[in-house]
């Protein structure tokens, strides 16, 4: 009896600490949601140091770093990750865009080993679960941009787009708005985002893809236009509210209608709904920029204070570019 009670609260001990690493895994993936960076990492320091061997800690260390821009360590989270639970297709998928993010920044010759990496982690994980859209969608924007010596190809990113359309069909359109737009075929791409438009349940966020791509067409009204009514979608949709950092962050790059990407951007932060898609430290130091060219250095310095005491370590140059 006394050896089958220690047994039992043994089992009882270790339910606890699973259900107590639960609820901290999950305050730490609240801030990391919320942009909180320095907070989600003290959150994960002693999760860490009590089980080294704990893949989702490591996993979402690397997407906190990720957001900040911090390429090396992300990667070496991932990679922890990814050795801890290597059946895991999140884990892959992860690997694969801190990979990406660090192809993007470095030489040619780097590029080109961390880019057959990448198509390697994204296909890995369609592999081990093919109904990840997130990693199908990954996979197919990279087959979509990157030449066939990675692994890449627009044949490939076709038959990537066929699947992605039954599990997401909103993002199976814009796959092939992008093949569309990787053949010149304009017309049609322009078709696909609107078909992607028309069957998405947030809207919101398929208009900013439009109006992105309406940027690289360099046709300016359009690109507001679209802006505007992917705003109006956001504001009607709580689920939305990152559409608001997306179409932002497209007129910033095309330096229009700044006093309306400032708004955007408030409007984001005045939400509940942030995600670690547009970290809220990210969109406070892009409002930053913006107030300063508004020529609000006052409220310009405010933002930067805020975006600093969130994530001290953002390094702006490295960090992804939605």
């Amino acid at each position: 009896m006394r050896a089958l009670s220690a047994v039992l609260l043994a089992c009882a001990m270790i339910s606890a600490c699973v259900q107590a690493q639960g609820s901290e895994l999950a305050e730490v993936n609240a801030s990391l949601q919320a942009g909180e960076a320095d907070k989600a990492l003290a959150l994960l320091a002693p999760i860490v140091e009590q089980d080294a061997n704990n893949a989702a800690a490591h996993n979402l260390e690397c997407r906190v770093w990720l957001t900040e821009g911090q390429l090396d360590a992300a990667i070496g989270e991932c990679q922890k990750a990814v050795l801890l639970e290597p059946d895991n297709s999140y884990h892959h998928l992860w690997l694969g865009r801190a990979l990406g993010e660090k192809a993007d920044h470095a030489s040619f010759l780097s590029a080109y080993s961390l880019a057959k990496r990448v198509h390697e982690e994204f296909e890995q994980a369609v592999r081990l679960d093919p109904r990840n859209a997130e990693a199908l969608a990954s996979l197919g924007e990279f087959d979509c941009s990157a030449p066939g010596i990675v692994g890449g190809g627009l044949d490939k990113a076709e038959d990537v787009a066929a699947g992605l359309e039954k599990l997401d069909p909103p993002r199976g359109h814009e796959l092939r708005a992008a093949i569309a737009e990787q053949r010149k075929d304009y017309p049609e791409a322009e078709r696909e985002f609107r078909r992607a438009i028309a069957v998405g349940p947030h809207p919101a966020y398929q208009w900013m893809a439009l109006a992105s791509y309406f940027r690289r067409r360099q046709r300016w009204n359009d690109m507001v236009d679209a802006v505007r009514s992917g705003a109006g979608a956001a504001h009607r949709d709580r689920r939305a509210a990152a559409a608001l950092f997306n179409g932002a962050s497209t007129l910033a790059r095309a330096d229009r209608e700044l006093p309306l990407a400032a708004r955007l951007l408030e409007d984001y932060l005045a939400s509940s709904d942030k995600t670690e898609e547009a970290p809220a430290f990210v969109a406070w130091a892009r409002l930053a920029r913006l107030k300063d060219q508004l020529g609000d250095q006052q409220a310009a310095g405010q933002a930067l204070a805020t975006a600093t005491a969130m994530a001290h370590d953002y390094r702006p140059g490295l960090a992804p570019r939605h």
